[in-house]
């Protein structure tokens, strides 16, 4: 048996040199890593002693072969085969629970940490504010932190925040746990709102509202309690009478001036006036005075502001206002109105004359000197005249002097605007141009003459005169009634002034303002229009090629020598 002398490459050498991986990528000093011991199968290329038939030659007695035979053996080489071997080795892998990544074992949750992140097998951590076995669950009001585990301490319906535990206060609450009521003067969100609350109302920490002391109301509580009520929430009804005002905040009644009591049911005594009846009457002749004012009633036959002084001559009665029925110079009593006739006259108006109509004297001989028109009696024992209204003089031959009328013409006209008075009535006859009773209205716009009976006839907006009608015309305008425009070249308040305007430009009437022909410009149209310009106020731009400008009014082109055409 032949064994070739290579048999030196044997198993081991072949696992080297086809290097074969004998250790896992992770390291089992390395978290969560085991290792077992794993049977794997490689293929190799071993050496073996391979038969053969080997032939030679021997010296022989064999002629024919020249004394040489031929033998056989069997002899063996090395020879070179495939097999499998098999092999162990240290499996290093991740721990039941773990996976591979990123060659580090990290553990398996089967079910996926919705907020959160896998820490062991089947085991989440969850983030601030979210709870359950997959983190998939908002923690509820009450808790916070990861997992839910923290409880809030937020106090008065505040809100936990899920992830710090921070409270977010209700309306009206503030402070760590929002513990506490928002300080006077503020409420609402973080109280960063400010009662507006009056007259030392409260304020509700959560809505604002407030809440208003006794006596006051409103949404601010700016009002005091309307009148007839006081007290909480003005529920309380007054009690005061006679018009006493109630205390808005007690009730308590202020009584006016004339009454007394606790809710002013009692009159003033008499001879007392005034607020809380302090006051001591001032009438005089049996006058009463006003429990609330001090006012005099007078008595009849008396008047004045303590009732001092009798009626004026021609009065009498109650208030003065009766007048007194005596003629022919009787004088009648203040009081009662009865009358005291003098010397000549008798009745109980004194109406009575002891001569004849037209005379008078001791005997009745003399005859009355008076106007008999205008007289209403001459005086039967003196023959002095008593006028008629209107008229005066010793024998009641003169009219009234302006500005006064009536009996004795004592009395004075209130006309006004120069207006005659009628001397009898005092009746006012207007100036043209004024009405009314005193004559003291103008006429209204439009209307004109004696009680502005006529129409004004004025044109354009004139003014018309309310005494005649005549039309003050504006500037622009002339004629009887303003209707006829400004002769061509005038202008101004009654066309007195002269237009300025040169070369064809048109006057303004009402101002003298120039509007100039096309070609021109200036304020008084002196100018030409500047080279290029041409038309009306100079407004459109020539377009000429090869000339010398255009024409201002027309605008046609000027061609230089040697050039033709429109443009």
């Amino acid at each position: 048996m032949v064994i070739s002398s290579n048999s030196c490459l044997g198993f081991i050498c072949l696992l080297l040199c086809h290097g074969i991986r004998m250790a896992s990528s992770l390291n089992l000093e390395d978290p969560n890593v085991c290792s077992h011991w794993e049977s794997y199968s490689v293929t190799v290329q071993e050496s073996y002693p391979h038969p053969f038939d080997q032939i030679y030659y021997t010296s022989c007695t064999d002629i024919l072969n020249w004394f040489k035979c031929t033998r056989h053996r069997i002899s063996y080489r090395t020879a070179y085969r495939h097999g499998e071997k098999t092999m162990y080795r240290r499996k290093s892998q991740c721990c039941p629970g773990f996976y591979e990544s990123r060659e580090m074992c990290v553990p398996h949750c089967a079910d996926k940490c919705v907020h959160g992140r896998c820490i062991a097998p089947n085991t989440c951590q969850c983030e601030p504010g979210w709870g359950g076995t997959n983190c998939s669950s908002a923690c509820d009001g009450d808790h916070w932190g990861p997992h839910c585990s923290s409880r809030c301490q937020c106090k008065n319906g505040a809100l936990c925040n899920p992830i710090t535990g921070a409270c977010h206060c209700a309306a009206g609450f503030r402070g760590w746990r929002c513990e506490e009521r928002c300080e006077q003067g503020t409420y609402g969100n973080d109280c960063h709102q400010r009662c507006q609350c009056q007259n030392g109302a409260t304020c509700d920490h959560v809505t604002g509202e407030c809440r208003c002391p006794p006596g006051y109301t409103g949404a601010f509580c700016e009002d005091l309690c309307p009148p007839g009520k006081h007290g909480p929430q003005c529920e309380q009804r007054c009690p005061c009478q006679n018009g006493g005002v109630c205390h808005h905040v007690t009730g308590e009644c202020s009584c006016p001036s004339g009454w007394l009591g606790t809710v002013c049911g009692q009159p003033c005594p008499e001879g007392r006036f005034g607020k809380n009846c302090s006051q001591e009457c001032q009438c005089h002749n049996g006058g009463t005075c006003d429990a609330a004012t001090g006012q005099c009633h007078c008595s009849p036959g008396y008047t004045g502001e303590r009732c001092q002084d009798e009626c004026p001559v021609g009065t009498y009665g109650v208030r003065c206002a009766e007048t007194c029925q005596c003629v022919n110079g009787g004088k009648c009593y203040h009081v009662s109105g009865s009358c005291l006739c003098e010397a000549g006259f008798s009745g109980d108006r004194c109406e009575a004359r002891l001569c004849p109509e037209g005379l008078y004297g001791i005997r009745c001989d003399k005859r009355c000197p008076c106007h008999v028109d205008n007289t209403l009696s001459c005086h039967p024992m003196s023959g002095e005249c008593a006028c008629k209204p209107g008229w005066s003089g010793l024998y009641c031959n003169e009219t009234c002097s302006p500005g006064f009328y009536g009996e004795a013409c004592q009395q004075i006209c209130s006309c006004q605007n120069g207006a005659d008075c009628d001397s009898v009535t005092g009746k006012c006859i207007c100036a043209p141009g004024f009405k009314g009773i005193d004559c003291s209205i103008p006429c209204p716009l439009g209307t004109y003459g004696i009680n502005c009976s006529s129409l004004c006839s004025c044109k354009n907006d004139a003014v018309c005169s309310p005494v005649d009608g005549s039309c003050t015309c504006n500037a622009g305008w002339h004629g009887v009634d303003c209707s006829i425009s400004c002769p061509s070249g005038t202008w101004g308040f009654g066309c007195n002034l002269t237009c300025q305007c040169l070369n064809g430009g048109a006057c303004n009437t009402l101002d003298g303002t120039c509007t100039c022909a096309p070609g021109w410009r200036g304020e008084k149209c002196e100018f030409p229009c500047q080279d290029g310009t041409y038309g009306l106020s100079c407004a459109e731009r020539c377009d000429c090629s090869h000339a010398d400008g255009c024409h201002p009014t027309t605008g046609h082109c000027r061609c230089l020598p040697g050039w033709s055409g429109l443009f």
